[in-house]
């Protein structure tokens, strides 16, 4: 090259450089959004984890003039000459990570909304500095340690939810400076003490959420002065021997008052010049006194069983127009039961009132006992139900279904199917007053987190009458797609909104209508509601016309139009001048940093025994982690299948990448794992403990999950009696193993049949020991506790229902959950499913002689008289009450006596492993061909059943 090529290169290069720099000196010009909030919006993404790149524009131009995702901004300048943040709406994206402390510095922000992420970490003391802040939503995260009592100071501070994370410590009294503040939500989280008696200076409070924590103490007497209190729901603490104050009879505007499992005693206060109440909930606690009576005539919901009350039933309860739940089971009443509860009531055709008062002392009824259909009436376990000169009682003192609310779907109009274009989420609007008009909803999810009603579909249309006007919609605009109730209990629902129909009209919402619709959802305007109390955003849907919709644009033209030549001159220049030097510097970074993330560093862990993988070395057994080496995708990350360079197959499970997401799981595995051995336990190999990654390498377990076969996988085929009672049995083994013979003791705490896996012999293997707990150990006074008292987890349907209620786990949690896993393999569902537990219905076939009507019937044949001892076993395992249940010794040994009960066959045990699978312990969905098991336990004798012995039943 020439010297005068070299010098043209060097000015080019220096022109070029120079003049982006002047163009960037212009671009920095144009900024106007104040520095100190440019740069706390920065220090907030750095301390995100963004997986599905939500905020990839947050790190081009201005925060207010660029449309940063998430960010609204004010409409004009401030007095300093900045446009200022005015919202940060970051809901559901799916970011971990942890709240930066620089939200302190977004001085003027009034809405903070983290909604239904993953955060972690603890919430940032300075955010007491947000003078301005009137929302902070931090709900449905996983954020966890004390409440900062700078947030106390938070003056303009309208709604406060934290509910649904893992805050612990007690609520600081510095919060009852929040003197404009009318929702705290604190439910769902491990707060504890005592409630601040301060509370009582909140004078504009409206919704007092405290519900499942660790509270304790007395409840504060002063709550009665509150003069805006609507609901006051406590629900799942622990008030030990506490009284309900007397005063909380003045609570003038109180719609609901729900105080369940708190450990209270003595007697129920009067309640009746509280005029509005609606829902009144006292269960499962200790009071001893008479009901209440002179309720308020809008009582929809009475629940007090499972107390000490005594006395009658007052008659006062057969004039309550609107009851829809009365709910005295569990108590002493006595007397007689007043049939006028429904004679005086009219019903409508969407009107239920469900009566359960099993296991009283009641001995006569008044009146003819005759209910309607939609009266629902129990009344077993009282002297009553002997009285054989009763018309119709034996009807009512059997197990009877519950009111079927648990779940809906609304039904759609029929038109013709070619006439709406699906393909761009159009459908027909239900309730439109032109015949099959087609349009495109807004697609949301909505919850009614603490409702004044125990039936909805009487409220239904007042609810859609409720929801349009707030939104200033016509009615037939809202459609409720479907609803489901949940614990708390709360309603959740999908809702669908329609634009008008016009003949001039696209049938889509324009652009302002989408932003004015969201904006009254995401800043709660609707007017406030005492009937439906409290509800919360899920998710906001864009789909179709509406998925390019920017919402942070609105507002920012005109001051766009100012800076819109600076702007494009510094862009192109810059680009022109040094994308392709930046791109390409940027790339081999990235691919640096990248490299540098999978070098291995010190390990955090060292575990004797227990190998520690390289990456390298998983990324060889895995092709890359190749989509075609996954066979298995959850919350905590992958699993792959993976060839070692010994041939070794491992399962590896992979947490997801650049996140800290199951790293208490990853430690609690690998430590619990390394120290237990037992054929029906899943071996731990090793792991990965580099920077950026977790992985565990446990041995493979080619027939995948007990759920998967219960569910007919693979290939439609699944299990015989025989085999799932072996499978049972190995479970139940390597439990026994946990609570007896391991040191310390294991408390497995997620029991269910996706965590019980299969070898190639159908082997059963429980897995996943990531919530796993040490049992109690010697105390001070070399006592060893019952329990360990810890943060309810788990999965749902699993659960024992003492330990969700006091957080005390112990061995009989785990023989909840196993007892759980028996109904699924005996009937093939899922614990919860069509909205119905699984317990309960087995239960109710066994008791009403329909048991073998409930048992899957792709299990072949099967003797009776096993599946009968199975059952009971099943159900016994269930029981509310730990003491009840039996334990895993004796599950262990049930369960070998009823595989001593299978007839035996006289296969040979030489046959191939292919035949072994499809004649020995599969049963397809075409042939009954049923063998003996010839991997059966060497300390077991019997086999399978074969097909057509006398002692048999077909399952219907």
């Amino acid at each position: 090259m020439t010297l005068d090529m070299k010098m043209l290169k060097w000015k080019f290069w220096i022109c070029t450089l120079a003049v982006s720099f002047y163009c960037w000196e212009l671009l920095a010009a144009g900024q106007v959004t104040d520095p100190s909030e440019v740069s706390a919006l920065e220090a907030v993404k750095s301390n995100l984890i963004d997986l599905k790149k939500h905020l990839k524009d947050w790190k081009k131009g201005d925060p207010c003039l660029g449309n940063w995702t998430g960010v609204l901004c004010f409409h004009a300048v401030g007095a300093d000459g900045y446009f200022h943040v005015k919202e940060l709406l970051l809901m559901n994206m799916n970011l971990s990570g942890t709240l930066a402390p620089e939200l302190g510095r977004l001085s003027q922000v009034q809405i903070l909304n983290f909604m239904w992420n993953e955060l972690t970490g603890s919430i940032p003391k300075e955010i007491g500095n947000l003078a301005s802040l009137r929302l902070l939503l931090l709900n449905g995260n996983k954020l966890s340690g004390p409440l900062p009592d700078e947030l106390g100071y938070l003056s303009s501070l309208d709604r406060f939810q934290i509910d649904q994370n893992q805050i612990s410590g007690p609520i600081p009294e510095s919060f009852s400076n929040l003197n404009s503040i009318k929702h705290i939500h604190f439910n769902n989280n491990s707060l504890s003490g005592q409630i601040p008696s301060q509370f009582s200076n909140l004078s504009t409070i409206v919704h007092l959420l405290l519900d499942n924590n660790n509270l304790s103490g007395f409840l504060p007497p002063e709550f009665s002065s509150l003069p805006e209190l609507q609901i006051l729901q406590l629900d799942n603490n622990h008030f030990s021997g506490a009284e309900i104050p007397p005063s909380y009879g003045n609570m003038r505007k109180l719609v609901k008052l729900s105080l369940r499992n708190c450990s209270l005693r003595g007697p129920i206060p009067d309640l009746s010049r509280i005029e509005n109440l609606s829902y009144l909930d006292l269960s499962w606690n200790q009071l001893s006194s008479t009901m209440p009576s002179n309720l308020s005539g809008n009582i929809t919901t009475i629940i007090l069983s499972n107390n000490q009350l005594n006395g009658s039933i007052p008659e006062s309860f057969s004039s309550l127009p609107f009851l829809q739940k009365l709910s005295l089971e569990n108590n002493f009443l006595t007397g007689s039961f007043s049939t006028e509860i429904w004679h005086n009531k009219s019903f409508t055709a969407t009107a239920r009132i469900f009566i359960n008062l099993q296991n009283n002392l009641l001995s006569n009824t008044s009146g003819d006992l005759d209910p309607p259909a939609n009266v629902t009436l129990r009344l077993q376990g009282n002297l009553v139900c002997r009285n054989e000169n009763i018309r119709n009682i034996g009807q009512f003192c059997g197990p009877e279904a519950e009111i079927d609310d648990t779940q809906k779907t609304n039904s759609k109009p029929v038109c013709p199917i070619e006439a709406c274009p699906t393909g761009n989420y159009f459908e027909y609007v239900p309730s439109s007053p032109v015949p099959c008009f087609c349009a495109s909803p807004l697609r949301i999810g909505y919850r009614l987190k603490s409702p004044s009603f125990s039936y909805f579909l009487p409220y239904e249309y007042p609810f859609e009458l409720y929801l349009t006007s707030s939104l200033n919609l016509y009615p037939y605009q809202v459609f409720i797609d479907s609803y489901s109730w949940e614990k708390g209990p709360r309603l959740r629902m999908y809702l669908k909104l329609f634009p008008v129909d016009s003949r001039n009209h696209t049938g889509t919402f324009n652009n302002s209508e989408v932003l004015r619709i969201r904006g009254i959802f995401t800043t709660w305007k609707f007017p406030g509601s005492e009937f439906f109390g409290p509800y919360e955003l899920l998710n906001f849907t864009l789909l179709g016309p509406y998925s390019r919709e920017n919402f942070e644009a609105q507002g920012k033209r005109m001051s766009k139009v100012v800076l819109l030549a600076i702007v494009i001159v510094a862009v192109v220049v810059a680009v022109i001048a040094s994308a392709t030097i930046t791109l390409l510097i940027t790339k081999r970074y990235s691919k640096y940093q990248h490299t540098l993330s999978r070098k291995r560093s010190s390990s955090t862990i060292k575990i004797e025994g227990v190998k520690s993988f390289t990456f390298e070395e998983l990324v060889l057994a895995t092709d890359g982690f190749s989509a075609s080496s996954q066979v298995g995708l959850g919350g905590y990350g992958t699993v792959h299948k993976g060839i070692l360079a010994d041939k070794t197959i491992v399962a590896i499970k992979r947490a997801k990448e650049g996140s800290l997401q199951g790293q208490k799981e990853f430690l609690t595995e690998i430590e619990l794992l390394s120290r237990v051995h037992h054929r029906n336990l899943v071996s731990l190999l090793g792991y990965c403990d580099e920077d950026g990654e977790q992985m565990l390498v446990y041995e493979f377990m080619p027939n995948g999950t007990l759920r998967d076969w219960l569910s007919g996988k693979p290939s439609g085929e699944t299990l015989n009696f025989g085999a799932r009672l072996r499978i049972a049995l190995g479970s139940a083994k390597g439990i026994l193993y946990l609570h007896t013979e391991a040191n310390p003791p294991i408390f497995h705490r997620d029991i269910k049949a996706s965590n019980i896996l299969l070898d190639s012999r159908l082997t059963a293997k429980v897995a996943d020991f990531g919530l796993s707990r040490l049992a109690p150990v010697l105390d001070d006074e070399g006592v060893v506790p019952d329990h360990v008292s810890t943060i309810v987890k788990g999965t749902p349907g699993y659960l024992d229902p003492e330990y969700f209620l006091t957080r005390k786990l112990t061995d009989k949690s785990d023989v909840y959950s196993l007892g759980v896993v028996f109904l699924e393999i005996l009937t093939g569902k899922q614990p919860i499913f069509r909205g119905k537990n699984i317990v309960r219905e087995v239960n109710l076939a066994h008791q009403s002689g329909a048991m073998f009507s409930i048992i899957d019937s792709r299990m072949g044949s099967y003797p009776s008289e096993c599946v009968e001892r199975f059952v009971a076993l099943g159900l016994r395992c269930c029981e509310d009450k730990p003491e009840a249940r039996p334990s895993m010794l004796d599950v262990v040994r049930e369960l070998e006596n009823i595989l001593r009960m299978l007839p035996e066959t006289g296969t040979d045990s030489s046959e191939s492993r292919s035949r072994y699978f499809s004649e020995s312990l599969i049963s397809s969905s075409s042939g009954n061909t049923i063998r003996r098991d010839p991997y059966s336990s060497s300390n077991i004798s019997g086999g399978d059943l074969v097909s057509g012995m006398t002692l048999t039943i077909s399952p219907r």
